[in-house]
């Protein structure tokens, strides 16, 4: 019988990943990697959502500071 416990890793792994991701980590992300990307591609503007509720819009200032704008839902 073949083993079974990589796949059931694997599985779990995936599983991990498409979990919702909370607010401070949505944040976190906005302000760190998606900052990091706005700012290398010298973007002015940008949109982005999750498809769980979760928002923020970038915006290059004319002083070249990034204005953030983050929102989330959360539903109970």
């Amino acid at each position: 019988m073949a083993d079974t416990s990589n796949i059931e890793d694997f599985m779990k792994t995936e599983k991990e990943k498409k979990k919702k991701p909370k607010k401070d980590n949505w944040e976190g992300f906005v302000k760190s990697d998606v900052v990091a990307f706005f700012d290398a591609h010298g973007l002015e503007k940008m949109s982005i959502e999750d498809g769980h509720g979760n928002e923020a819009k970038l915006t290059r200032q004319k002083d070249e500071t990034i204005k953030i704008k983050c929102s989330s839902t959360s539903i109970q």
